[in-house]
């Protein structure tokens, strides 16, 4: 095909001469912070936009940007080397990869997001529009044929979702990447729906021969309404070495590639395409031009033009072989394929438009599609979009520097309109330019480049028109979419302005005449305040109005109706009560003039009303040169002094016109009457009579009224009037001459400049035709001296004059012969400095007197010490206040002392009182001797005469080292700077041209400190912290600083003492020690800096106390000064900066106020509350004092301080004997809580002996005096009495034993509270695999293998291939739901089919089927449908209630198979947490190896109800069990080895090495009784180091015993006797309480007080309480977990819940109650309690008796959360249900708000549904169990076999299936195997 003329396009090269872009104002942004945003998709019509990135995908809200969630894509383990593999091993290479986004695409018909990344080969997911979190579809186990996506970021994907026939398709495009993707083609058709989403099987895939010749890099890809097309770049055919800009196409409906046909692209003289857009009938494409592409241009080519050129290749290729006209060869089948054009009929491209199997594919057109550049840009182009809009095609271009422009293509040519930045400067916009649904806004992508930008999306206005707030802004936009609507008076689009269609009310910028309205012209301009009269607006171009509409005038606030003709308008000005008073100093106002169209401003100009009696106030001293020379037509009125605004002055006054008016030649600021200036001379002096004259014209205004002149000076302090006479001359001019007068001013001064004015009669002044002034000026003034006097200005006539007083006076006030011709001698005041160098050279500074004239007089005049000083002539002073010479001194011996002499002319010298002296500085040390090269040490140079000259200067190497003042004679201080490399430097101190260097101790730079780690990071606002600081080179330091800059507000600084402005280097003195600097200076700014001083530990450690805040200033920075190198906190401490917590609030220890002393009982720990405790500080920073002892912290919380104080009461402090202060210390702050008071122990009550004595005597004599009877009374009565008294005391020993034990168990529980959830946290969790998650949840209590394998030797292979055929026959008749449904139920229906049958069947069923879990679905439907249907009829509340029936077991397991995930991403965790946290807990106290009891427990019958004597070792390891629990916290207990396999060992020094054993020689024995030895048995002391050694022989009885019980997670206590016989074992306590004999013995103290706790075990139930409130937390998180929605419900729950509710409701049940009970039957007490009480069925672990034991109580509350009933307990309710009786109220509300927030969610769809369950299908997929499920299932069908094919064969619908002849079939073929199952 010939190539196509090229078109008459107009280029426009635009190298940024256009306006800076303009700001962004009114776009959204969204911003990802640290994340490189990759693609934009946007759903259909209002919907969501969606962002693919790095590792996340974002939707947003399509208007404000907002982000509506997240989903997270990587990192990944992958290579990109490596097919997607699920096990690591298979992929050695794999490295944790980012996933980038390479395609990201919506499908309209399905509602999915298509999303690709580079990982996994390019795989693609699907998820849900309305939720991207949600995933859809993924691939589990891909095939090459599902490979879409470049794996290799800088390879551009591209796609398209086109309609196909019944489904909807995706065409994907990509480049070559990785060695692995040879066989991915460039252009695939992909499936999106069916078993394999984005597979391309069976599908259109672009062949290549060769991948390396066509590599194509693609730019977009777009589609119409029948095609779809691909622009993309590579290199020619073979036989073509250059690359090529190419676009391609394909019909929409052709899902193999038929119709493929590519053509070339040109913009003629540009590059390759860079981005392209199917615009409305055009593509268009950005080029690269310019030098290496660093430009662009934009070329159009029309949609027909090449459609025309591609269906003419089609055509060439079809019916004559691809040849031209000419022969030559204009088309062909390209990318290397054996397939060439053919010669076909004439009708073929008609006949198969989309092409057919026969036809050539894929074609390539030889001539390329050429066109004109339409514009050209300097930067390169990144993006392009296009719309049509109100009848223009607008073009966005992206670049590279994150500018948008908006062009207008107008026919052949392009113009940019506007440009703004959109991202950060350097920031290429992506490709992904997209146009909002209503093609108002776009949506501009911008990557993360440069690295400090952050990417971001930005939602830009197409036309911003709303943005211009007035005309001129809105046509100066020049957007070809906004206009400004006159009569509406915004800027608008065309179709918003509602009167567009009339002459000249939409105004735009492209328009014939494209100005706003103006006022050209006011006729007048101005108006006088005074009169009200008409003004005339011209307004061209004014827009008509309707009959009964008009215009109006607004001058200001005065409203005007305006009278329009043509384009002028009238109004009239308001009166003079409605004019705006003048602004103060001004002498008219100025007020808008505005057109108005109701309230809209049509055209606005500023017109004034001036006042001419304000003009005159303007200017006092030229009132007529004012008045007529103003911008306004005012006139002066001489006689009267008056400025008139008419033309006519009171009558017979003659009038001097304004400036303005022409039509007088009288007029003008010349002609009024005015004084020239002065006819005599300026300079008048002071003390002599002297008469003034001055020159005057234009006085004729005045004659015939003769009236008196005076002159006027304006002294300082008094204004001075004289006479005057006026001598009138020739024409206008004349003379005024003043009164003679001497002038003395108050104040003396050298020069007094006076202005001076004139006035005729009563104050009429004349006008001064400029600025008039006399000078006074007085000899005395300035003249001190006979020097200064004589060199005045000789014009003045100053002389010296000695009479009475000398002084410097006026010529002619001096006497005859008093005149001085020469000065007296010379007076010296001083000499600085005082010293200088032997050397000379020293600049000495001399003030006095009388130093001479001129420099002439004292250049040869100075002597200093006897030898002569050298004045400099430029630094020599004699018109100063003092007079100074300078002078370089000469060389002398050191020693050399004398006065200054100074000679002037021939008079005698002046000698200076003070000795100048020539003495050696001499320089001796240096203190330190060595610093960092960044500088700032601050060196000590100690030496002798060092206060040498006043030029001092000092030097280290080639640096100036700033000196400190004063400089003392024994020492310099100096600062020293910065050095480039470290070494030795000398030091020298220079003294004028003096220079003295210290040899023998040079300075050494060494390198500068290293900081790597400070430690803490936080601190109270009180500050004295310590922080550890470890680096290098830290002993270089001679002063480290740790200093804070704290922004002040203004009421910290108003509180005035906090800190002065002070230098940070204070000024010090000589001899007197420098003092510490304040705590806090002011720095410049307003900042405050607050600094402490740290100790220099080592070369490798600091110690820093942090610096006190003040209150109100907030820290901006914390850095550490280290001399001159400054180091930011946060670089020590890996990026944290420092923070400053509030100070902690302690409460007083007494109640009653801090004055009041507390009472302490010995023994109690002190709880101090308070707020903020731990936030600045740890608990072993904090030290806490009573008197003089200390308090040792236990445990330090947010709100609590626990400690231990002293046993008995330490003295005051103060050595007083006052009581001892509480006191606590926290860094700085220092908190005093009150005085502590010590309680005595209370004494225990006896009953006195001298009493019992007394009353036996008196109950003697009363048996003697009575009778029997009464003496037998009174005896019961005293031992009644005796008995009561003894009851009393134990009670009260029996309370404070109580309190003690309370107390002691409270103390536990907050010191463990702290420290348990770092050390859960510390290990990970070991879940088991899913496999045998399965397992043991199908078939509880199997043990490891439920399932028998099948028979695997070598004499079975010949009959285990029929087995397997009978079984997989098997296999398939469960898939006949008839059948499963007969086979359920005729085995249900079995007498003999037991309960733990059912369940065994059912599991088995579950195995079998999990590969079609849709499947099982629907069986366990119809089974709890027809169970509903059973108890509907009975008691529907008892449904689900028991695992009864094979549909309630088959619930269990397939909730369990859908809730695993769920298990293992949330409530898994919390619930690992809480078995460890029981666990810790039950080990930490001592538990009985016999009974089972322990200390730390939640079930009453598992209390160790007794206090057992035991105490914490600290061992190198600890015992058995518990070491392998530490050791092996993180490892799996099926992976740790067996406790039983080790001994334990005690190594002990010289005694060797000690097995330890239950049972040995030394065990003790008494009465029967046999204890078991424990640590304390053998001795083993605190810190002894004990090892576990592999077990060398069997132990003793117990050991066994022991070892058989724990080897099983359900092991129980041995109660039972030994094999011992008659002897019984015990631990801690003995299992029976029988008394051991009846001889009585005396008991200790301790024992009786634990024969006391006997009487009342229930005090030991507070560790009840203490192991619960332990654990409170972790239970809560895990009911937490269980029964919250703040995360999305598992799909299954929603499912099954739905449809309860609908069984509910077909079968007529409307109790809510009984809902609530299907509900809980079925999920919480089915699934959950299980999972609850055997944590073992999910995790790795052994579950003890105890813990199993507290399990059970946790359980108990889980179940009794989820009842409707009110929980009710009494006194005789078991303790376990007392437990939580507090807390069970609010689980149920837990519960209930769980169950309503599923039923308010959205519905669980049943394709969701479906989709999920495909996916679990494929996690237990192992055929061997499934074999063994199958065999074992059999095993039941023969048991029951005649009853089913019974069943089978009464059923009709069964009978024509045949399914009692297969299962027939299939049994014989089992059957020849059964014997060997």
């Amino acid at each position: 095909m010939a190539p196509r003329p090229p078109f008459r396009l107009h280029l426009l090269l635009l190298l940024l001469s256009l306006p800076p872009p303009l700001p962004l104002t009114l776009a959204q942004r969204f911003s990802a912070a640290n994340t490189t945003l990759n693609h934009l998709a946007r759903a259909p019509g209002p919907g969501s936009l969606y962002v693919g990135a790095v590792n996340r995908l974002f939707q947003l809200s399509p208007d404000s940007l907002q982000l509506e969630a997240t989903a997270v894509t990587g990192p990944v383990l992958d290579s990109p080397d490596c097919v997607p593999f699920r096990d690591p091993a298979e992929c050695p290479q794999a490295r944790l990869t980012d996933n980038a986004n390479q395609l990201l695409l919506v499908s309209s018909r399905t509602r999915e997001l298509v999303a690709c990344g580079q990982v996994r080969q390019g795989v693609c997911e699907k998820r849900r529009l309305g939720d991207v979190a949600e995933v859809l579809y993924q691939a589990e186990d891909p095939g090459d044929g599902q490979f879409v996506a470049a794996n290799v970021p800088g390879v551009a994907t591209v796609g398209l979702v086109v309609p196909g026939p019944g489904r909807e398709l995706l065409l994907v495009a990509r480049g070559l990447a990785g060695k692995l993707a040879g066989g991915v083609p460039p252009l695939a058709v992909r499936q999106l729906a069916g078993p394999q989403p984005f597979s391309s099987e069976g599908l259109g895939r672009l062949v290549v021969g060769d991948f390396s010749d066509y590599n194509n890099s693609y730019v977009g890809a777009f589609a119409t309404a029948h095609f779809a097309y691909f622009v993309f770049r590579r290199r020619g055919a073979r036989a073509q070495a250059e690359y090529r800009s190419y676009v391609a196409r394909v019909c929409l409906g052709d899902a193999n590639l038929y119709s493929y046909v590519e053509v070339p692209l040109a913009c003629r003289g540009q590059g390759l395409v860079q981005a392209a857009f199917l615009g409305p009938g055009t593509l268009l494409g950005a080029f690269a031009a310019g030098p290496r592409g660093s430009q662009a241009a934009l070329c159009a080519f029309p949609l027909a033009e090449l459609d025309g050129g591609m269906e003419q290749a089609r055509r060439l290729c079809y019916t004559v072989g691809g040849r031209g006209p000419s022969g030559a060869e204009e088309a062909t089948v390209e990318y290397g394929i054996t397939s060439r054009c053919v010669t076909l009929p004439p009708d073929s491209p008609e006949s198969y438009p989309c092409g057919d199997e026969h036809t050539p594919s894929p074609i390539a057109g030889r001539w390329p599609l050429e066109a004109e550049p339409l514009l050209q840009l300097a930067q390169p182009i990144s993006a392009v979009a296009a719309l049509q809009a109100d009848g223009h095609t607008l073009a966005f271009l992206g670049d590279s520097q994150g500018q948008l422009h908006k062009v207008l293509l107008n026919g052949s040519r392009g113009q940019v309109y506007h440009s703004e930045q959109v991202g950060p400067v350097g920031s290429a916009i992506s490709p992904d330019l997209l146009v909002d649904g209503s093609s108002s806004h776009l949506y501009v992508l911008t990557a993360q480049q440069p690295p400090p930008a952050s990417a971001q999306v930005a939602r830009v206005p197409v036309a911003a028109c709303p943005q211009f707030p007035d005309c001129a802004s809105c046509l100066q936009a020049r957007d070809p979419l906004c206009g400004w609507c006159v009569l509406q008076g915004r800027c608008t689009r065309k179709g918003q302005c509602e009167r567009v269609a009339q002459l000249d009310q939409w105004l735009w910028s492209y328009g014939g005449d494209s100005r706003c309205l103006q006022i050209q012209a006011l006729q007048p301009a101005h108006h006088p305040r005074q009169e009200q009269g008409q003004v005339t607006l011209s307004v061209p171009r004014l827009p008509g109005l309707a009959v009964d509409e008009y215009f109006h005038c607004a001058f200001g606030d005065y409203d005007s109706l305006a009278q329009v003709d043509g384009p002028d308008v009238a109004c009239v000005t308001p009166p003079q009560d409605q004019v705006p008073p003048n602004p103060p100093g001004t002498d008219h106002v100025t007020v808008p003039l505005t057109l108005m169209f109701e309230d809209v401003a049509v055209a606005t100009a500023n017109f004034s009303f001036y006042d001419c009696s304000a003009v005159q106030a303007m200017d006092v001293a030229a009132p007529c040169r004012a008045c007529v020379g103003s911008f306004w037509r005012c006139h002066w009125c001489p006689q009267s002094s008056q400025c008139v605004h008419g033309a006519q002055c009171p009558e017979g006054e003659r009038t001097v016109y304004s400036a303005q008016e022409v039509d007088f030649q009288l007029g003008g600021p010349e002609a009024c009457p005015q004084i020239e200036g002065l006819a005599g001379p300026a300079l008048v002096p002071v003390g002599w009579e002297s008469r003034l004259a001055l020159r005057v014209r234009n006085l004729q205004y005045f004659r015939g009224r003769p009236a008196p002149y005076h002159c006027w000076l304006e002294l300082p302090g008094e204004l001075r009037r004289l006479p005057a006479v006026l001598e009138e001359a020739a024409g206008a001019a004349g003379l005024i001459r003043c009164q003679a007068q001497q002038f003395r001013p108050a104040t003396s001064q050298r020069e007094l400049p006076v202005p001076i004015y004139v006035t005729r009669d009563e104050g009429q002044r004349l006008d001064n035709a400029a600025a008039l002034h006399v000078t006074l000026y007085d000899c005395a003034a300035g003249h001190p001296d006979c020097s200064h006097c004589q060199a005045a200005n000789r014009s003045l006539g100053c002389l010296w004059c000695s009479h009475d007083r000398p002084a410097c006076r006026y010529g002619p006030l001096c006497p005859p012969g008093a005149a001085e011709p020469l000065c007296p001698m010379p007076s010296i005041h001083s000499i600085e400095p005082l010293t200088g160098p032997p050397e000379g050279g020293l600049a000495l500074t001399i003030l006095g007197s009388n130093l001479g004239r001129d420099f002439a007089d004292v250049e040869d005049a100075v002597r200093v010490a006897g030898l002569p000083c050298s004045p400099d002539p430029a630094l020599y002073q004699i018109s100063a206040r003092l007079p100074r010479i300078v002078c370089v001194t000469s060389p002398a011996p050191n020693g050399t002392a004398g006065p200054v002499q100074v000679a002037v002319r021939s008079r005698p010298p002046g000698i200076s009182s003070q000795r100048f002296t020539y003495q050696d500085p001499v320089l001796l040390s240096l203190n330190p001797r060595w610093g960092p090269q960044a500088g700032g040490t601050q060196l000590t140079i100690r030496g002798q005469n060092l206060h040498t000259g006043s030029n001092i200067s000092a030097f280290v190497g080639d640096q100036p080292c700033p000196i400190q003042e004063p400089v003392c004679p024994e020492a310099i201080v100096c600062h020293t700077m910065p050095q480039a490399v470290p070494g030795e430097a000398a030091v020298r101190v220079v003294f004028g041209h003096a220079q003295r260097t210290l040899r023998t101790s040079p300075f050494l730079y060494t390198v500068d400190p290293q900081l790597l780690a400070a430690e803490p990071s936080t601190s109270f606002r009180g500050g004295g912290r310590l922080i550890r600081v470890q680096g290098s080179s830290l002993d270089v330091v001679q002063r480290p600083l740790l200093s804070v800059w704290l922004e002040t507000p203004v009421e910290v600084q108003a509180r005035g003492a906090l800190a002065r402005p002070q230098d940070p280097k204070p000024r010090r003195s000589c001899g007197v020690a420098a003092a510490d600097p304040q705590a806090c200076i002011q720095l410049p700014g307003g900042l405050l800096q607050c600094s402490t001083v740290c100790t220099v530990n080592s070369s490798s450690l600091l110690l820093c106390l942090s610096p006190a805040v003040p209150d109100g200033a907030r820290p901006s920075r914390v850095f550490f000064a280290l001399d001159n190198v400054l180091v930011d906190f946060a670089r020590t401490s890996g990026g944290q900066d420092f923070r400053y917590q509030p100070n902690p609030r302690l409460v007083p220890l007494s109640r009653h106020g801090p004055t009041r002393p507390f009472r302490l009982k010995p023994g109690h720990v002190l709880d101090v509350e308070g707020e903020g405790l731990n936030l600045g500080i740890s608990k072993e920073e904090v030290r806490v004092r009573i008197g003089a002892g200390e308090c040792l912290v236990k445990t330090l919380t947010l709100t609590h301080l626990y400690c231990e104080p002293p046993p008995r009461a330490p003295r005051a402090a103060n050595g007083s004997g006052s009581l001892p202060q509480f006191e606590v210390q926290m860094g700085n702050v220092r908190l005093a809580l009150g005085p502590v008071q010590y309680e005595a122990e209370p004494a225990l009550a006896a009953f006195p002996v001298a009493a019992q004595v007394g009353l036996g005597m008196g109950a003697a004599v009363l048996i003697a005096a009575v009778l029997l009877l009464t003496l037998m009374y009174r005896h019961k009565s005293k031992q009644a009495l005796r008995d009561y008294r003894k009851v009393l005391v134990q009670l009260e020993n029996l309370e404070i034993g109580v309190g003690d034990q309370c107390r002691k168990e409270f103390t536990d529980l907050m010191t463990e509270m702290t420290d348990l959830s770092s050390d859960l946290e510390a290990s990970g969790i070991p879940f088991l695999d899913y496999r045998t998650y399965a397992e043991r949840v199908f078939f509880p209590g199997h043990g490891g293998r439920p399932l028998q394998p099948l028979p695997d030797g070598p004499q079975e292979e010949g009959c285990r291939a029929t087995v397997r055929q009978g079984l997989t026959q098997l296999s398939n008749l469960l898939n006949s739901k008839l059948f499963l449904l007969t086979l359920i139920r005729t085995l249900e229906g079995q007498p003999g089919f037991s309960q733990r049958d059912r369940c065994h069947v059912a599991s088995l069923l579950s195995l079998a089927l999990h590969g079609k879990l849709e499947y099982l679905t629907d069986i366990l439907r119809t089974l709890l449908s027809d169970l509903a249907a059973h108890y509907v009829d009975k008691n529907p509340k008892l449904m689900l209630r028991r695992t009864e029936t094979m549909a309630e077991k088959l619930l269990t397991n397939w909730l369990a198979i859908c809730l695993y995930a769920f298990l293992r991403e949330v409530a898994g965790e919390p619930l690992y947490m809480l078995f460890r946290a029981i666990k810790y807990q039950v080990d930490k106290g001592p538990v009985d190896a016999v009974t089972g009891k322990a200390k730390r427990t939640l079930n009453d019958s598992h209390l160790l109800r007794e206090d057992v004597d035991f105490r914490p070792l600290t061992l190198l390891v600890l015992v058995k069990e518990k070491v392998l629990d530490q050791v092996y916290k993180g490892t799996p207990f099926s992976q740790r080895p067996s406790v039983h396999t080790l001994d334990l060992e005690w190594r002990s020094g010289l005694a060797g090495h000690l097995t330890l054993s239950d049972e040995d020689l030394t065990s003790v024995t008494q009465n029967h009784w046999k204890r078991l030895n424990t640590l304390q048995h053998y001795k083993v002391p605190d810190g002894a180091t004990v090892g576990l050694i592999p077990q060398r022989h069997n132990g003793g009885a117990v050991s066994q015993s022991l070892a058989q019980s724990c080897s099983s997670g359900e092991n129980t206590p041995m109660l039972e006797d030994g094999d011992e016989g008659g002897v019984r074992l015990w631990h801690l306590v003995k299992a029976t309480e029988e008394p051991e004999g009846s001889k009585p013995r005396r008991s200790s103290l301790r024992e009786r007080e634990r024969a006391r706790a006997k009487a009342i075990p229930e005090i030991y139930l507070t560790r009840l309480l203490s192991m619960k409130g332990t654990l409170q937390k972790f239970v809560d998180d895990t009911f937490q977990a269980i029964l919250s929605v703040n995360r999305p419900v598992p799909i299954a729950v929603k499912y099954l819940f739905d449809f309860l509710d609908e069984l509910a409701e077909k079968n007529g049940i409307e109790d809510p109650e009984t809902l609530h009970i299907w509900k809980t039957n079925s999920l919480l007490l089915r699934f959950w309690v299980n999972t609850l009480k055997n944590p073992q069925f999910i995790f790795d672990v052994r579950v003890s008796d105890n813990v199993d034991a507290i399990l059970t109580v946790i359980t108990q509350t889980f179940i009794d959360s989820c009842t409707l009933s009110e929980h009710k307990v009494g006194r005789d309710s078991p303790v376990n249900k007392l437990l939580y009786a507090r807390e069970i109220p609010h689980y149920k509300q837990m519960v209930e708000k769980y169950y309503a927030d599923i039923r308010q969610s959205s519905p669980a769809s049943y394709q969701e549904m479906n989709s999920a369950l495909a996916e679990l299908s494929g996690n237990y997929t192992s055929t061997p169990h499934c074999l063994e499920a199958l065999q074992e299932l059999y095993t039941h069908i023969h048991r029951y076999y005649d009853q089913i094919i019974g069943a089978l064969e009464e059923d009709p619908v069964s009978q024509k299936m045949q399914l009692a002849c297969r299962l027939q079939q299939l049994a014989a073929l089992v059957e020849n195997k059964v014997t060997d199952l």
